[in-house]
């Protein structure tokens, strides 16, 4: 696959990303962790077919147990989270909370051996944390602990996907065929814990079961796969950036979609969010920066994990 092929390969995903929100609210009553046992389990046999088909299965072995774990506890952790904190909290106020990752991904690679942190880092951390302090204060309508339970979890979501990511980087790499087992192991992980604190609950109708097979074929299954190709073998900082893209797109999806309610509020959170992102990516591009600084080529390779 030549490079401009798969880097557009890549942005496949922040486009079925920007549809998680919508799907999450329209799977709506199923429970955090059936939802995560259906997706994944999706979105695993999307993969594992693709596997075979490609003759790609005896890598499998080569995979080291350490990253399969690591693998699977990220995405299990991460959706959990992400599908709970919108069940607690407005989808777009929460989404873009937990659309902190890509910027905190950053941040925290500036923590690692080798690393820096740029002033446009920090100035970029500033601007995502203002906007959603916006949210979580309501902005002029003042502070509510109605939806803090929801906000507090797409917070954590955010930490565990950017921390996930940046550690991966320590533990290894693994072909894209990989993916398919994080998603299956993650679906193995989610149906006890259903059964265990989780009441049983179905889509309620033909449109939930469709939201529910859109989260599986797209941002919770094809999008792992094509992100993880375009990374590996596309333009990495173009697609590192484009990723911050994201938060905002998926704030138009549910708006455009009838699913949140347009506000001043709402859209100073996503430019807030979207452009502190930006800088912080722009800051790890200029290499002659002044540097508090971090390696962004480094830090979006681990998003691709």
């Amino acid at each position: 696959m030549s490079r401009q092929k798969a880097t557009v390969t890549g942005f496949i995903a922040v486009l079925l990303w920007a549809l998680l929100a919508l799907f999450t609210v329209g799977s709506a009553p199923t429970p955090p962790l059936l939802l995560n046992t259906i997706c994944f389990a999706i979105g695993g046999t999307l993969g594992l077919i693709w596997t075979v088909a490609t003759g790609a299965a005896g890598r499998l072995r080569r995979v080291p147990f350490k990253v399969y774990a690591f693998g699977t506890i990220g995405l299990f952790g991460y959706h959990a989270l992400y599908f709970s904190a919108l069940r607690l909290a407005p989808a777009a106020e929460a989404g873009l909370i937990a659309y902190l990752w890509p910027l905190l991904i950053v941040v925290f690679s500036g923590l690692l051996p080798g690393e820096r942190l740029r002033r446009g880092h920090i100035a970029g951390a500033l601007l995502g944390f203002a906007g959603a302090a916006l949210i979580i204060t309501g902005g002029g309508r003042g502070f509510s602990t109605t939806y803090l339970p929801g906000y507090g979890l797409a917070l954590l979501c955010a930490l565990t996907w950017s921390g996930y990511s940046v550690l991966s980087r320590l533990v290894g790499a693994a072909p894209t065929a990989s993916v398919a087992v994080f998603c299956l192991a993650s679906a193995a992980l989610s149906l006890p814990l259903h059964l265990a604190f989780e009441q049983t609950v179905w889509p309620e109708d033909t449109l939930g079961w469709a939201a529910i097979l859109g989260l599986g074929l797209g941002p919770v299954g094809l999008a792992f796969y094509v992100w993880d190709i375009g990374v590996k073998q596309g333009d990495i900082q173009l697609l590192g950036t484009s990723s911050y893209a994201a938060p905002l797109l998926s704030t138009l999806v549910l708006v455009g979609a009838g699913a949140a309610v347009p506000s001043w509020t709402l859209l100073w959170a996503a430019l807030l969010i979207t452009g502190g992102a930006i800088i912080a990516a722009r800051a790890s591009l200029a290499r002659n920066a002044p540097s508090l600084g971090a390696d962004k080529s480094a830090a979006d390779r681990n998003c691709a994990s």
